[in-house]
């Protein structure tokens, strides 16, 4: 995690309260658990669906201060037990697999549009002081199913600030690029390719793909916990890398040079460059030093009250991209790769 005072300020924060974190037992979960336990947090409620993963986590914390409920963002009834008295609450539960909803839009629909409404509705509810819910650059212009669920995500987000302008319950978005060696993305398969010496296969070499830690992911979420105004949007300014550079990276680290890399095409719905804001977000954005924070457009549907003095910025700036962001080369690449605790581990490990 970022060693700056705004990281420290953030963890104090939510010291001695009690944080509930939907899809608790998925990468980001799981990491949001470890760091509020080590930084002084009362109790961790982790809800999901899996019952093995659960297990498995249970085991691996042994902390008395984590409780476990099983149940579904989808099903509003089974959020109540693991909201009441939750300070906080990062909902991180969705289905994220860019392929997978492509094929199956109506789940992504029920998953991550309809539960995180249920999440919202449920935490407000229950009083919770502050709610981040969790985005992806794949909301920005989205091109697929998961990234046009999101984006509506997002919207029903902002819609409980800008209907309830009095609610107890602040809701803040964050939304990421790549996070590495979440489950799911790419390193692991990269590493699993070259120990098992097969060709690392590219969709599309040249395509670029921000790159963020899962800590810096944690940094960010405690941010939003502590700065947000309700209805705010929050990301991280982070770098970008071709996907080539990166799986010659990885494959660098593992001590292999001249890695075979085969080239199999772009998979449904991906994108060239990733974009985590608009060119309207950055116009209206503030400039928090690692981060910007779009507020919420709190204007009525009387627009006729806004004919004369509404907003006149017109906007300037390009979107913030993955394509115009600081670009890493190989050695940037690995030096950033370094600093993932799952990438050291199979450096060590070696193949």
């Amino acid at each position: 995690m970022t060693d700056s005072k705004d990281a420290t300020e953030a963890i104090a924060t939510v010291a001695g309260r009690i944080v509930t974190i939907t899809g608790g037992t998925g990468s980001f979960g799981s990491t949001m658990a470890r760091h509020l336990l080590a930084h002084g947090v009362r109790q961790v409620n982790v809800i999901s669906r899996d019952e093995a993963k659960q297990d498995a986590m249970r085991r691996r914390f042994a902390d008395e201060r984590m409780r476990f409920f099983l149940g579904d963002v989808r099903d509003i009834g089974s959020l109540e037990a693991p909201m009441e008295g939750a300070d906080f609450v990062f909902h991180a539960a969705a289905l994220k697999q860019v392929p997978s909803c492509e094929f199956f839009p109506q789940q992504a629909v029920k998953t991550n549009i309809v539960g995180s409404d249920n999440v919202i509705a449920s935490a407000a509810r229950a009083g919770v002081r502050s709610l981040v819910v969790l985005s992806t650059d794949k909301a920005v212009y989205p091109v697929n199913a998961m990234g046009m669920s999101k984006a509506l995500m997002e919207k029903t987000a902002q819609a409980f600030a800008r209907n309830h302008p009095d609610s107890h319950m602040s809701v803040a978005v964050t939304r990421y690029g790549n996070v590495m060696y979440s489950r799911g993305s790419v390193i692991p398969l990269f590493v699993e390719q070259l120990k098992a010496g097969r060709p690392l296969t590219l969709t599309e070499p040249t395509m670029t793909r921000f790159l963020m830690s899962l800590d810096e992911s944690v940094a960010l979420v405690l941010h939003a916990f502590k700065h947000a105004m309700s209805g705010d949007l929050f990301v991280r300014k982070a770098p970008a890398a071709t996907v080539e550079t990166l799986a010659r990276a990885i494959a660098s680290l593992l001590g292999v040079d001249d890695p075979e890399i085969s080239v199999i095409g772009s998979r449904h719905g991906e994108k060239m460059h990733e974009t985590l804001l608009s060119v309207e977000e950055m116009v209206k954005s503030d400039d928090q030093g690692e981060y910007f924070r779009v507020p919420l457009d709190a204007r009525s549907l009387q627009y006729e009250l806004y004919f004369e003095q509404g907003d006149r910025r017109i906007p300037r700036d390009m979107d913030f991209t993955s394509a115009n962001t600081v670009q890493l080369d190989l050695e940037g690449t690995k030096e950033l790769l370094l600093t993932v605790p799952e990438v050291r581990a199979a450096v060590e490990a070696g193949l």
